[in-house]
C-alpha cells in the first residue's frame, strides 16, 4: 500500500477575471467555465489539457498502467482495508512517478483518494506542484476533488476504469458532481459568503506582494 505517507500577469481586473474563471471551473466542472479561462495571461500555466489529448488509443502500455492502478485498488479495498477500492497511477514520458492506494481509513483523511495520494508522492518526486505532460491512470472515475486536484497539477490526460455508476450505491462521487452545480445555498454543504471586502484587501496586497505565489 502506498499512502500519502510515501512517499501568470495582466491588469487587476483581468488577474480577477481568470481567478473566478478558475474557481468556476472547479466548482462546476463546465465547459464554459474552462472557455472563459483561455487564453491564460502569461502568468498562469496553460490549461492542463489539449484537444489532442482528450481521444488517445489504448495500448499495451496504457493497460499495463491500469493493470497497476487495479491492482492497487483491489490491495487498499479489499486486502488492507485501507480505504475504499481505489487505486491510481502517474505515469510521465512513460516513467511511473508514483502509485498509490486509497488511504483514508488508515489515514484519518477524507482527502486521501488514491489520486491525490499518488499526485502529492509525484509531485513532491519531481519538486514540484506541477506535472505538465504527466497521465493519470485511475482504477475509478475520478471525484471532482482529485480531478481538480489534477487539474492543479497540470496533468494532461486522465484514464479511468469503472465509473460512477458502477460503485453509486457505495459512493457519493456522482452526488457531490451533481452537488456542485446547485447554487450555493441548495448545496448539501451549504455556502455563504460574509466579510468579502476585508478578504479583497488582502487579495489587493498579495498583488502588490514580490514574489507572490502564481500556480
Amino acid at each position: 500500500m502506498t499512502s500519502m505517507h510515501d512517499e501568470a500577469r495582466g491588469g487587476d481586473a483581468d488577474t480577477a477575471k481568470l481567478l473566478l474563471a478558475r474557481r468556476d471551473l472547479l466548482l462546476t466542472g463546465t465547459a464554459a467555465a474552462a472557455a472563459s479561462i483561455l487564453p491564460a495571461t502569461a502568468s498562469f500555466a496553460e490549461a492542463p489539457n489539449s484537444h489532442s489529448m482528450s481521444v488517445l488509443p489504448t495500448t499495451d502500455e496504457g493497460r499495463a498502467f491500469m493493470t497497476m492502478a487495479l491492482e492497487k485498488m483491489r490491495q487498499a479495498g479489499v486486502v488492507d482495508k485501507t480505504g475504499g477500492p481505489f487505486g491510481a497511477v502517474v505515469v510521465l514520458d512513460g516513467e511511473v512517478l508514483a502509485i498509490a492506494g486509497n488511504s483514508v481509513m488508515s489515514d484519518n483523511d477524507p482527502s486521501a483518494h488514491a489520486e491525490v495520494n499518488a499526485l502529492r508522492v509525484a509531485c513532491r518526486k519531481l519538486g514540484s506542484p506541477h506535472l505538465k505532460g504527466a497521465i493519470m491512470y485511475s482504477s475509478c472515475e475520478p471525484c471532482p476533488m482529485c480531478f481538480s486536484t489534477a487539474y492543479w497539477a497540470r496533468v494532461a490526460k486522465i484514464f479511468y476504469a469503472a465509473s460512477y455508476a458502477d460503485y453509486a450505491d457505495l459512493f457519493d462521487d456522482a452526488n457531490i458532481a451533481k452537488d456542485l452545480t446547485l447554487p450555493y445555498e441548495e448545496r448539501q454543504v451549504a455556502m455563504q459568503q460574509i466579510m468579502r471586502p476585508d478578504a479583497q484587501k488582502v487579495w489587493d496586497e498579495f498583488r502588490r506582494t514580490p514574489g507572490g505565489a502564481r500556480y
